[in-house]
């Protein structure tokens, strides 16, 4: 069984003309699927015309990125249903959520609008989730909490709810999985200072394990420090495998399972 990468971007290799090498390299590298992510209107129909042409290989989210969020941030929102009314629908609504980190640091009021725009466009992001009845991702970065009482408080079914690149430790990854929840993995579980990453990992377990690159950040070892790649997932798989202590073809075959069947795929 192959591998599902659960969370790339491939809008900048497709504009550069780099796709083919980059969907034939992942292929080599055992990949049979792979989720292109949403951000914001300048990639949605791009990934749902990669996802038509290139079937089940290629599968796409559509969602408004919190450092997408702007004062104009309900007209791009309001554009997302429209994608499950067409024949090749998304597998999932995102990436949506919070982000503190990418806030100005020295305009406190500034920051303090922009999050609130931020909150508001993931509240009415969670209600359409709620509505249509499919899976959420969720970027979180330096507003854990926030995104949990937000997530509580709209009453999505956390059963749909992932928190992708999971970068927090183990107290934080008990209040999803009690919940329902889950956090996928990348590159940065293979980093010699991720301990409490790989202490989060472990405590999900194997059965709820998703894995992804994020691509082209978070390049896992041993490429670190290069552009990543959907083929760069095979380096974090088999870091994971040793991890839970597994073979490579029983890891790939328990987090594909993981992914499809919280995809729907």
């Amino acid at each position: 069984m192959g591998l599902i990468d659960t969370h790339t971007h491939l809008d900048s290799f497709a504009r550069r003309g780099e796709l083919p090498g980059i969907l034939r390299r992942s292929a080599e590298a055992g990949l049979e699927t792979m989720i292109t992510i949403g951000t914001d209107t300048d990639d949605w129909t791009l990934y749902q015309d990669l996802a038509r042409a290139h079937g089940q290989w290629v599968r796409y989210s559509v969602g408004l990125h919190p450092c997408s969020v702007g004062a104009d941030w309900a007209d791009r929102v309001a554009q997302l249903e429209g994608f499950w009314g067409g024949e090749v629908k998304p597998v999932a609504l995102g990436e949506t959520g919070l982000d503190r980190f990418h806030l100005p640091k020295d305009n406190p009021a500034e920051a303090e609008k922009i999050l609130g725009w931020q909150k508001a466009a993931f509240a009415v992001q969670l209600d359409l989730a709620k509505r249509l009845g499919c899976p959420l991702v969720v970027h979180s970065r330096g507003a854990f909490r926030e995104c949990v009482e937000m997530i509580d408080a709209s009453e999505l079914p956390w059963t749909r709810v992932v928190f992708h690149c999971f970068a927090e430790g183990p107290a934080e990854m008990a209040e999803l999985t009690k919940r329902g929840g889950y956090g996928s993995f990348t590159g940065i579980i293979t980093y010699k200072t991720a301990d409490a990453v790989r202490a989060a990992a472990l405590a999900q377990g194997l059965d709820r394990l998703m894995i992804e690159t994020d691509a082209p950040y978070l390049t896992p070892m041993p490429h670190r420090g290069k552009p990543n790649e959907p083929a760069y997932l095979r380096h974090t798989a088999d870091f994971c495998a040793e991890l839970f202590g597994v073979s490579r073809e029983r890891f790939a075959e328990i987090t594909t399972a993981n992914a499809n069947r919280f995809f729907g795929i």
